[in-house]
C-alpha cells in the first residue's frame, strides 16, 4: 500500500509540470481569442452624423423625421427653415416647449437651425434687419432645444472694396455672437456664396468675428481645392470649424477621406451632415449614406 501511494505521488508530481503548462497553455489562448474577439468589434466614429433638412427631408414633419433619422442611425438634424417641419419663429412658447420634449423623447438630437440670413448686403437697412431677425432665430433655437443656428455670407457686392463687406459680415456675427452666448447658442458660418465662399475670405471675416460662439460651418465645395489646394485652406479654418456640411460621398473629386482624416486630427469631435439631393426612397439614402460616411472613415 505504502509502495503504491509512493508510485502515485511520484506520477502525479512528475505530470504536474505538464498539467501546470497545460492550463497556461489554455490560458494564454483563450486571452488570445478574447483580444481578437475584442478587435473584431467595428470601431466607432469620433464623429458624429447628422442631416440637414436641405434638400432630402424638406417634405418631412417632425414626426418622419425623427422616425428617418432613428432608423437610419443618424445622431442628430439640423431644421432649415421654410421646410415642411413646421419650426419657425412664428411658434409659440407652448408649441417651442413641445418641440424641445419631442426631440428629448427621441434618440436624435436637434443640433441646430438652418437659416438663410447673411450680411454681406450694403444696404445698412436691410443689414440691421437681417441682425435682428437672426436674433429671433436664435432664441427660437434656445427655446426649441438647439445649439446653435446656421448663417452664411452670400456674395461679394461688387460696388462695395471687398475687404470692407468682409469686416461687415466680421462685426455682424460679432455682435450675434455676443447675443447668442446669452442663450447657450453657436452661430455656424456656412462657407458660402460667389466669392465669399474662397477659404481666405472666410479666415478674414473670422478674424473680424473673434467670439468663442461664432465658428465656421465647413461646407465641402470644390472652392476648397482652389488657390493653394485643400490642406492649405483647411488650415486657414480648421481652429474654427464647429460643424460640416457634406455633399454626396460618392462624388470623386472631393477628398473626403483626406476631409475625414483632417478633422479628427484637429480635434473637430462634431457634426458632420448630409446635405443631399431628395428622392423617392429617402430613407434608403441616408442608409447608404451613412455606410458611404463609415468607410470614407476607414471603419465598418
Amino acid at each position: 500500500m505504502n509502495s503504491l501511494m509512493h508510485t502515485s505521488r511520484r506520477g502525479f508530481l512528475a505530470a504536474a509540470p505538464a498539467t501546470a503548462a497545460g492550463i497556461l497553455a489554455s490560458t494564454a489562448a483563450e486571452r488570445a481569442a478574447s483580444t481578437v474577439a475584442d478587435s473584431s468589434k467595428p470601431a466607432a466614429s469620433p464623429l458624429k452624423l447628422g442631416l440637414v433638412t436641405y434638400n432630402l427631408a424638406k417634405d418631412w414633419d417632425l414626426p418622419t423625421l425623427i422616425r428617418n433619422c432613428t432608423a437610419a442611425r443618424f445622431d442628430g438634424v439640423e431644421l432649415r427653415t421654410t421646410h415642411k417641419h413646421g419650426v419657425e419663429v412664428t411658434l409659440n412658447q407652448v408649441q417651442r416647449s413641445e418641440i424641445r420634449k419631442r426631440f428629448a423623447d427621441s434618440p436624435v438630437e436637434l443640433m441646430g437651425l438652418g437659416s438663410a440670413f447673411d450680411f454681406h448686403t450694403p444696404d445698412a437697412a436691410k443689414l440691421r434687419a437681417d441682425i435682428a431677425a437672426t436674433k429671433e432665430y436664435l432664441v427660437l433655437a434656445h427655446d426649441v432645444g438647439a445649439t446653435g443656428v446656421k448663417v452664411r455670407p452670400n456674395g461679394l457686392p461688387k460696388e462695395v472694396p471687398v475687404e470692407r463687406t468682409l469686416e461687415q459680415i466680421g462685426r455682424s456675427l460679432l455682435e450675434l455672437g455676443t447675443f447668442a452666448q446669452n442663450l447657450g447658442q453657436t452661430i455656424r458660418l456656412e462657407v458660402h456664396g460667389g466669392g465669399t465662399s474662397q477659404l481666405p475670405h472666410i479666415r478674414t471675416i473670422m478674424d473680424h468675428a473673434r467670439h468663442p460662439q461664432v465658428g465656421v460651418c465647413w461646407n465641402s465645395n470644390q472652392t476648397d481645392l482652389e488657390g493653394a489646394g485643400f490642406e492649405a485652406n483647411f488650415d486657414l479654418v480648421k481652429d474654427r470649424i464647429v460643424s460640416v456640411h457634406l455633399r454626396d460621398l460618392f462624388l470623386q473629386e472631393y477628398p473626403w477621406r483626406k476631409l475625414f482624416a483632417r478633422l479628427v486630427a484637429s480635434g473637430f469631435r462634431g457634426y458632420t451632415m448630409a446635405e443631399v439631393p431628395e428622392s423617392a426612397d429617402g430613407l434608403r439614402v441616408m442608409k447608404y449614406f451613412r455606410g458611404l460616411w463609415l468607410a470614407q472613415q476607414g471603419l465598418d
